[in-house]
């Protein structure tokens, strides 16, 4: 996506003050930060203790250990990665993880909005699993909730389905945190949050089936080159998946990942920065060197139109802060009171998410309100992304409660013959197409021509 004419290929960053540099061409300048592309945040928060920039207004959606508003589950504990998925008949879903880590005791959630953005009903996706922390939407309408533990894995949850979580043991097992899948090369990229962490890419089989691949680790060059070596044992069984290739490089502390436009991005906390990788060179660049006012980055997401990045603040001022394609680093939101100012500080932001009409900003502060265990909120207002952006076409695959790759929560396979199933088509966007037979989903891309 572009903004102000300038592609998202050319949202680079280098080791200015500000810490974004801009690239065009030959030429590059470093961005001050600033109020932002919607001015500066209000000096009195909200009723719901939020700072926001003009013409925005906010609503709680969900506490944690209260019923969800209309419905009769109970919003879990510290809401971590979050994402949205349009329904086909209007309306949306909105999954959360819980980043609760005591063994079993993490999962994910989901809640179902109408047409109109309310709340018409709320379940569990997966449980039984372990501090839950990001993970990643897929392009056919799944959520890849990943365990931020020792020998996590990632599973695949269908928004629409409760209890439809499957395991995903070759995409590795260590501290997972986020994932984002780049269509085009039918590829995911993973991070880890370890102080060592590597960036992990995982190649299936048989695209979108996620069950079985090749997971690789990045090796980068001083000059932003990347090349890939295989781990050779995903199971981490003996040595963690981050060392077992030499030539690995780690980064401090992996956290979001999200891919727009063309490129991968991450981000690590232990020195605060944002870089992209563009899988059509190999090629890594630092978006945000750490420099700035954004401080604690975690969750990433970007917004569809504009081309902004918008970046979670693990601590630092509890703030959702806006990088735009154009340099300037701004604060769109600051959460100051839950209802105690003492929270804030203990806290931190977590699931930056777009409803798919781009009218909505979901994020969650994950230990606020008394007791401490979490908010999640909505932000409305003039996103100057609306109406730049093409109407959603990702939509949730067919109501089934198997996901891609059809086996079961055990890993084992559907024996099921897919053939004597009706195939049901959906729209998936990005180039391709998507066919649903017997529960399975497969793409069918639409080549160049």
């Amino acid at each position: 996506m572009t903004s102000g004419g300038i592609g998202r290929r050319g949202f680079i960053g280098g080791t200015a003050g500000a810490g974004v540099v801009l690239v065009v061409g030959a030429k590059a300048a470093a961005q001050a930060g600033g109020d932002g592309p919607y001015g500066p945040l209000a000096a009195q928060p909200d009723a719901n203790g939020l700072l926001l920039a003009d013409g925005f207004s906010s609503r709680v959606v969900a506490r944690a250990g209260e019923n969800v508003t209309g419905t009769q589950y109970e919003w879990p504990a510290w809401p971590d990665g979050a994402a949205t998925f349009p329904i086909d008949e209007g309306g949306w879903y909105h999954v959360v993880n819980s980043e609760i880590p005591t063994t079993g005791d993490g999962g994910a959630s989901a809640i179902r909005y109408d047409a109109e953005g309310e709340v018409v009903d709320a379940y569990r996706l997966v449980g039984g699993t372990t501090q839950n922390c990001a993970g990643g939407p897929t392009p056919w309408g799944t959520w890849l909730s990943c365990e931020e533990t020792d020998g996590g894995q990632v599973w695949e949850c269908d928004p629409a389905t409760p209890d439809s979580g499957t395991a995903l043991p070759a995409m590795g097992r260590f501290h997972h945190e986020a994932a984002a899948v780049d269509p085009g090369n039918e590829q995911v990229y993973l991070t880890e949050d370890e102080p060592d962490s590597a960036l992990y890419r995982f190649t299936p089989d048989a695209y979108p089936d996620l069950s079985a691949g090749l997971l690789e680790v990045a090796s980068v060059d001083p000059d932003g080159a990347v090349t890939w070596y295989e781990v050779p044992d995903p199971t981490g069984a003996d040595t963690p998946t981050r060392q077992q290739v030499p030539e690995v490089t780690h980064f401090d502390g992996g956290e979001g990942c999200w891919y727009a436009d063309g490129v991968a991005y991450f981000t690590s906390k232990g020195d605060d920065h944002v870089r992209s990788l563009d899988p059509a060179t190999d090629t890594m660049t630092v978006v945000y060197d750490g420099t700035g006012l954004l401080t604690g980055v975690d969750n990433i997401t970007a917004e569809v139109g504009s081309g902004d990045l918008y970046v979670a603040e693990d601590g630092g001022d509890m703030q959702l802060v806006v990088l735009t394609a154009d340099g300037v680093v701004a604060p769109l939101v600051q959460v100051v009171a839950e209802p105690l100012p003492a929270n804030a500080v203990n806290s931190e932001i977590t699931g930056p998410a777009f409803s798919p009409d781009g009218t909505r900003l979901y994020f969650s502060s994950q230990r606020g309100g008394d007791p401490q265990t979490g908010i999640t909120y909505e932000i409305t207002g003039p996103f100057r992304g609306i109406d730049q952006a093409p109407a959603p076409t990702t939509s949730v695959a067919a109501a089934s409660t198997t996901v891609a790759g059809g086996a079961d929560s055990s890993g084992a396979d559907d024996d099921d013959d897919v053939g004597s199933s009706p195939a049901v088509p959906i729209a998936i966007g990005l180039g391709a197409a998507a066919v649903v037979v017997g529960g399975v989903v497969a793409v069918r891309r639409r080549r160049e021509t």
